[in-house]
């Protein structure tokens, strides 16, 4: 891969210990999605103030799961799937409506997220490249991305939901390559930090992938 340094010393493989960690992340992480999954469906015909609720709530939640997981893994666990529940009834309006008029897109962004996360996943779990650096870069980038968004809001830009999405995919792709490289370095209080983190990766390249299969809009 382009990114590999090829002065990096020999390769550390994963401990027992790590691979162990690695699983448990996963299975944190499908566990969050399913109750994405039970929001969605609990909030597909709720009203857009509700909505406005559920995401405060789950901004609520990020804050809060950082300061937990240091001091109670239950309370920990317990924001990581309320984060899923709260983010799940935000987008059940939206899936809703995708579901009901080209449920095609939907499958397809699914289907686009699980290989996109596998491969830019499986290379940062790979790499010897230390990646916190193109993490500072991308976090820059992502600001930048939410600005060009707002500015979306007032100014009619050509293609501007295709460039939102592919330069999103882009800097969420650079996200998940680097919270894998997380998962294999951290320790197991870091488990459901990077679970949330990762989580969030797969929640974000699921839309932009829903905006590229269904033809360039943005809700």
């Amino acid at each position: 891969m382009a990114f590999d340094d090829i002065t990096a010393g020999a390769r550390v493989e994963p401990s027992a210990d790590t691979r162990g960690l690695f699983g448990q992340v996963m299975g944190l992480v499908a566990v969050t999605i399913g109750f994405t999954a039970l929001g969605a469906y609990i909030g597909r015909d709720l009203s857009g103030a509700w909505g406005i609720a559920g995401f405060i709530g789950a901004l609520g939640c990020v804050v809060g799961l950082n300061a937990a997981s240091r001091r109670s893994e239950p309370l920990a666990l317990t924001l990581l799937f309320a984060l899923g529940l709260l983010l799940g009834l935000v987008l059940g309006p939206g899936l809703e409506a995708w579901l009901s008029t080209d449920p095609a897109a939907v499958w397809q962004a699914a289907g686009a997220t699980a290989l996109f996360i596998a491969a830019l996943g499986s290379y940062g779990w790979a790499t010897d490249r230390d990646l916190s650096g193109l993490a500072r870069g991308l976090f820059w980038a992502l600001l930048a991305l939410i600005v060009f968004g707002l500015i979306t809001l007032f100014v009619a830009i050509p293609g501007a939901n295709v460039i939102y999405a592919v330069v999103g995919l882009v800097v969420f792709g650079g996200f998940t390559a680097y919270d894998f490289q997380r998962l294999r370095r951290g320790g197991v209080d870091a488990a459901v930090p990077i679970a949330a983190s990762i989580f969030l990766d797969v929640l974000n390249v699921f839309q932009l992938f829903l905006t590229l299969f269904g033809g360039g809009s943005r809700d």
